[in-house]
């Protein structure tokens, strides 16, 4: 008898954890989608071309918090240039 009623508590602890699990998913999810949405705010509300976005970040990765002085850079603008053909 005891052993029934642990079991089936297992299984609802099982059953919980599953649900749980899901909507943790769910949340990820609508998380992830909400921060593209952001970042896609914030680079169209930037105004520059995909040359100079694609320059910075690149800059960005190589050189980190100076990426911001490549963008005024017209030779980094014209390596770029070149990529979009």
């Amino acid at each position: 008898m005891k052993a029934e009623r642990i079991q089936t508590e297992i299984e609802k602890t099982k059953d919980k954890i599953s649900t749980l699990q899901g909507r943790l998913r769910e949340l990820e999810r609508q998380k992830t989608e909400t921060e593209n949405t952001d970042i896609i705010a914030v680079v169209r509300s930037a105004n520059i071309s995909q040359q100079e976005l694609l320059a910075f970040i690149d800059a960005f990765k190589t050189r980190g918090a100076a990426a911001e002085t490549m963008l005024a850079s017209p030779s980094t603008q014209e390596d770029y240039a070149d990529d979009e053909d």
